[in-house]
């Protein structure tokens, strides 16, 4: 059995004696399985809940609320995980807001328990976590990094938007581009044709969102000085346009592309990506036609209905997003589904059965699993149903059915 775990007002984590751990999935707390639960990660954190006391199983496994634990000083409150690149949350943890009013911060938070003095996790590795682990990131060379960039490129205002990405907000695909290495980030468009409930650059929650979008437009030779920079000496390089502190990148295609062809003439290396909704599919194909070799689609939902409720587009058609994927993938253009995955929505049986006749009928190559950052209460409100089969055994569902569909959490280079 797993032991619910609590932070007291020291910040102190610690383990409440005989009481069983409970996870959340959808509205529903549940009794973590022993494949939903792996020991805590390198690289993921500990935190509390803010305003969240914990829930848990007593000994005559009655469920069990408290705001005290015996021997702590003080109101305690509910312990979560944030875990790294790589890994897909199975279970939220279980717990009460206090104040209800007051919706939780965008972070991924997932259940952790107590097992025979070893933390565990609600999550599964979904991908290698080597690039992504927070030891490569954050280092005391990156501010020196920064300068020496910046003083190549003087002018180049999106250099100094990266520059602020890296440093106050802590961005990884930011910071790459001056480490010379992986997948950096080229943020180039602030306005969106969505309203996300869920956005993490724009406030539509009553919480505030962790970032902010860049203010300007950039020139072509702006984007396309990065790119070439990156793709010539980078490792395992891919540059990637749709940033978090950005809006739609495919509403700049006519810059977007001038500035991919512009990289072409310079170098065929690294690889050129585009993270979307894919709803202007004007801009997708002109941008495709240009040399685009990558398209990330991001997705809360293959049923339309959930789709709309969710992203709310403002100046595009459900239809359109498909339209756009099935001409990238005549073009040649590798698609993957950015999957925004939540316990007890994103595996009910509709939304499977939704995946499943999307990723087929549009040819699909892989499915990029990204944990949602979002308050669950808040998210259930608008999206009530019955838990689903579980994260592992939707997971496992995609595989079976869909042999040759790549399943990972992040965009891999192509060359």
């Amino acid at each position: 059995m797993f032991l619910t775990l609590f932070a007291n007002k020291q910040g102190e984590v610690l383990e409440y004696p005989g009481i069983g751990l409970l996870g959340r999935s959808g509205s529903g707390w549940v009794v973590p399985e022993n494949n939903e639960m792996i020991p805590l990660p390198r690289g993921a954190s500990l935190v509390s809940v803010p305003g969240c006391i914990p829930v848990g199983l007593d000994a005559g496994e009655q469920l069990t609320s408290f705001e005290w634990a015996p021997g702590s000083e003080g109101k305690i409150q509910a312990v979560a995980a944030l875990l790294p690149q790589g890994f897909t949350r199975t279970l939220m943890p279980a717990c009460v807001n206090r104040e209800q009013d007051t919706a939780l911060p965008l972070l991924g938070y997932a259940a952790v328990g107590l097992k025979e003095d070893k933390i565990y996790v609600a999550a599964v590795q979904s991908d290698a976590h080597r690039k992504w682990h927070p030891a490569n990131y954050n280092t005391e060379g990156l501010p020196g990094k920064i300068e020496r960039m910046l003083k190549k490129y003087p002018e180049n205002r999106i250099l100094r938007q990266l520059a602020r990405c890296s440093l106050e907000y802590g961005c990884f695909t930011a910071q790459n581009i001056f480490y010379r290495r992986w997948e950096g980030g080229i943020p180039t468009m602030p306005r969106c044709n969505a309203n996300c409930i869920g956005c993490i650059s724009e406030s539509h929650l009553k919480t505030a969102s962790p970032q902010q979008r860049l203010n300007f437009i950039p020139e072509v030779n702006e984007i396309a000085a990065i790119g070439i920079e990156h793709l010539t000496h980078a490792r395992e390089a891919i540059i990637s346009f749709g940033q978090g502190c950005e809006g739609e990148p495919s509403l700049n295609a006519k810059n977007l592309s001038q500035a991919i062809r512009m990289m072409r003439q310079a170098t065929p290396a690294g690889t050129i990506n585009i993270n979307t909704n894919a709803g202007y599919s004007e801009g997708i194909k002109q941008m495709c036609s240009a040399g685009l070799e990558a398209m990330r689609v991001t997705m809360f939902s293959c049923h339309e209905p959930n789709y709309i409720a969710y992203h709310r587009p403002l100046s595009y058609l459900f239809k359109d997003v498909e339209n756009s994927i099935r001409y990238a993938k005549d073009k040649g253009v590798k698609v993957s589904l950015n999957l925004l995955v939540f316990p007890g929505f994103t595996d009910r049986e509709e939304e499977i059965e939704s995946l499943l006749y999307f990723l087929e009928g549009n040819g699909i190559d892989m499915v990029q699993l990204r944990n949602l950052n979002i308050d669950p209460d808040y998210l259930e409100s608008k999206f009530p149903g019955e838990p689903g089969i579980g994260i592992v055994g939707f997971i496992n569902l995609l595989q079976k059915e869909l042999p040759g569909l790549k399943i990972g959490s992040y965009s891999h280079p192509l060359r």
